[in-house]
């Protein structure tokens, strides 16, 4: 079977520009960033991603990408264009000869001896460095190391806003600055050092360095599955010449994007297929697991489609060039993954909200609290301390990771198991899904006829009828009769020679089949023959009919007097994986409906086999999108699954348009889901992870609103040290990113592979 994989050609829109942004480090800064860029004239809209860095802006044609990043610069940050194609360089490893964890290890040396004497404290033992060597230590941590949060804040300033790195600077530089006031004023008062807080200074730098370096590893592997796929594509291609002499051929190494259309790619035994083509020679499998989501591999042979990415196994295949470079499957694919993370999800805006007062609220509750313990217990260093610890607990950082962190998450195990979930709302309205309404032809069943059932009559036997009237149907192209040479070929029956064989317009065809006179052919042929069924076997042939079966007769003419020897009914056969299918949507508490244009017997068959209820037979395409919106009613979010031209319409006006990945490109395009291989399985797998997405996110924002919820209040009342809130701070932003990351564990039905 042909399992090549059509995605549409215009995921990527030619109004959209990428640009990766430095230096942001939280909701704050994605909120500055994208009403800096919204103020652009001409644009239309700006997404910003604090988890891949990558600020997506759909902008008027005639809108310089220098205006933009000149925006984007003015307002603190750094701007570099990407290509439209170009993943993200946000995550990629550091290649620098220093790794990247290099300041945590040194801050975390310098600010041991200093955190030193509280852990000493438990122990009974009183220890402390003296005052100088304090400051001596303190003092890189928080101006050398601690640098990146005095620019980036000072920016932050000077675009009127505030963000993280502002509160953490500014806590840290009370916390240091009053250490050193007490240092110079009481230093060697009465012989005794005064009690110092660079240790809260230091530690606090150290931990939301330590914090960020976790969170940014984190990150990075949010980003596997595309950089997974991005190391499907191949560099080279061996393309097969002609020689010089203009008849041998020769086989040469070019660069992959040399590769022009047309070009014959010779893949070996091993070798990643560098383009999308058809098989012109060979026979081999090929492994399209981390395309597809297909764990078995591919049988390939003459006129097969192969996609670029995937792995050939143990045959030598000449491919033909049909895509190259960013019109193949895997670039559309990478493309349409890094869209979907890209985009904001509808329950972001919250958190938009919330970020674009917060910092500004924070700093008013930490001067609150400096004001209020210094008025009520009259000690400055208290107050000081209390007002520093409320700066440094109320990171929003979690709030801007929440959600981006858990959609890349999500929509990347998605794309490994062959789901690609084109934007965020699609991925937050599929979690609420309760009716799913199917097509029935390609979409629950094969789309193509099979032989369902050959009756012979009386005095025939069954492996006669089928080894006769296969043999008749070898000599024609008719897609009947290759069902019926596939069903012979399973059962391994042998076939008598055939000679004069011809056609019967309208009415089937005759040919002498191992001496004998045969015809097979419709109702009309059999009607003009003069015969007819009769017993069983014309209750059978009633039966069948009123299914939906086309019927096909088998006939011998015997001295000029025609006998009927039986008949083949055919049908469009159930998809092997759709009754477990539906099963697994009755279990996730999903309705079922199937839209068809057959006939009602024909679709209550497949309805009846697969348990479900709810039947809209003999419906026009153009009708289709009318019933889907029927099932709206009420406030229901609605599916609609479908593979052709004729399920467009359907698929845009249900909530979540689901379209299977061997279907038509205008069906793709349309829905917001597509499948990679029309497993229908996959429909609750997309539903599935869909909710698990949605909980981490609702899960990751949450522990972010608690943290502050809770966590302000408390270093507040001073019951909270620096220290303590520097630490939880890290944790915030790593807890929610670790939590998000659990999705990657995910894995659907379509996955446990069973014997159907």
């Amino acid at each position: 079977m042909d399992t090549s994989i059509a995605i549409p050609s215009s995921s990527h829109a030619a109004d959209s520009i990428r640009l990766q942004v430095g230096g942001m480090t939280c909701a704050s800064c994605v909120a500055r960033v994208e009403k800096a860029l919204a103020k652009v004239p001409g644009v239309a809209s700006a997404a910003v991603n604090l988890a891949t860095e990558v600020a997506t802006v759909q902008a008027a044609a005639t809108v310089p990408v220098a205006a933009l990043a000149a925006a984007i610069e003015k307002a603190g940050y750094s701007a570099t264009p990407l290509a439209a194609q170009a993943p993200s360089p946000a995550l990629a490893p550091r290649t620098g000869w220093l790794p990247d964890w290099w300041p945590v290890a040194v801050s975390s040396v310098l600010t041991l001896p200093l955190v030193a004497p509280m852990l000493l404290q438990l122990l009974g033992i009183a220890w402390m460095l003296p005052g100088w060597a304090q400051l001596a230590l303190a003092t890189p941590v928080q101006f050398w190391l601690g640098a990146r949060f005095y620019r980036a804040g000072w920016k932050a300033v000077r675009a009127g806003s505030g963000n993280m790195d502002l509160l953490v600077a500014l806590g840290t530089s009370a916390a240091y600055g009053l250490s050193a006031y007490l240092l110079l004023q009481h230093a060697e008062h009465d012989g005794m050092t005064p009690h110092l807080y660079f240790e809260a200074s230091a530690a606090v730098i150290t931990l939301v360095l330590l914090g960020k370096w976790l969170e940014g590893r984190a990150k990075r592997q949010t980003t596997d599955a595309i950089r997974a796929l991005n190391a499907l594509r191949p560099t080279t291609a061996r393309v097969r010449r002609r020689g010089r002499d203009g008849e041998a051929t020769v086989d040469i190494e070019i660069p992959v994007e040399r590769v022009a259309p047309g070009d014959l790619v010779v893949v070996r035994p091993g070798d990643r297929i560098p383009v999308d083509g058809a098989v012109v020679e060979g026979r081999s499998h090929v492994d399209e697991s981390l395309i597809t989501g297909e764990s078995l591999p591919v049988a390939k042979a003459p006129g097969a489609g192969v996609t670029g990415g995937s792995v050939n196994a143990e045959g030598l295949l000449l491919v033909e060039t049909l895509a190259v470079g960013a019109e193949t499957t895997l670039a559309r694919i990478i493309r349409m993954v890094e869209s979907a993370q890209a985009a904001k999800a509808p329950i972001q805006r919250v958190v938009d909200r919330v970020s674009a007062v917060f910092v500004p609220v924070v700093l008013g509750i930490a001067l609150v609290t400096f004001g209020a313990w210094l008025a009520l217990a009259g000690d400055a260093e208290r107050a000081l301390i209390n007002a520093v610890a409320v700066l440094v607990i109320a990171c929003p950082c979690a709030l801007g990771l929440a959600t981006p962190t858990a959609i890349m998450a999500g929509t990347g195990v998605a794309a490994r198991r062959g789901i690609l979930i084109k934007d965020a709302l699609a991925l937050e309205l599929a979690h609420s899904i309760a009716t799913v309404a199917f097509d029935k032809t390609g979409t629950l069943t094969d789309g193509k006829p099979a032989l369902v059932a050959t009756l012979p009559a009386d005095g025939i036997a069954r492996d006669e009828l089928l080894r006769l009237a296969a043999a008749l149907q070898s000599t024609s192209q008719h897609p009947l009769a290759r069902a019926v040479l596939d069903a012979a070929r399973a059962e391994r029956l042998a076939l008598p020679p055939v000679r004069d064989a011809q056609a019967l317009p309208g009415r089937g065809l005759e040919a002498t089949v191992a001496g004998q006179s045969l015809l097979l052919g419709s109702g009309r042929l059999l009607h003009e023959l003069g015969l007819a069924a009769e017993g069983t076997l014309a209750d059978e042939a009633a039966r069948l009919e009123q299914q939906g079966r086309t019927l096909a007769w088998l006939i011998r003419r015997d001295d000029n007097a025609p006998r009927l020897l039986g008949l083949l009914a055919f049908g469009d056969t159930i998809k092997a994986w759709s009754q477990p299918a539906i099963a697994r949507l009755r279990q996730l508490g999903v309705q079922t409906v199937m839209l068809t244009g057959d006939n009602r017997g024909a679709a209550q068959v497949v309805a009846d086999a697969l348990g479900i209820a709810e039947v809209h037979a003999g419906v026009l395409p153009g009708d289709k999108a009318a019933v889907v919106q029927g099932l709206r009613t009420g406030g229901r979010i609605v599916a609609m699954v479908g593979d052709g031209i004729n399920d467009a319409p359907s698929l845009a006006a249900a909530d979540v348009g689901i379209a299977m990945g061997s279907g038509a490109d205008v069906a793709m395009e349309t829905a917001g889901i597509t499948l990679m291989r029309g497993d229908p399985r996959l429909v609750a797998d997309a539903i599935d992870v869909s909710r698990r997405t949605y909980a981490k996110i609702k899960q990751g924002l949450f522990w972010a609103f608690a943290y502050n919820v809770l966590g302000i209040p408390l270093a507040a009342l001073g019951m909270l040290s620096p220290v303590i809130a520097g630490a939880a701070m890290a944790f915030s932003s790593v807890s929610v990113v670790t939590n998000a990351l659990l999705l990657r564990r995910w894995r659907g039905a379509a996955d446990m592979r069973t014997t159907a």
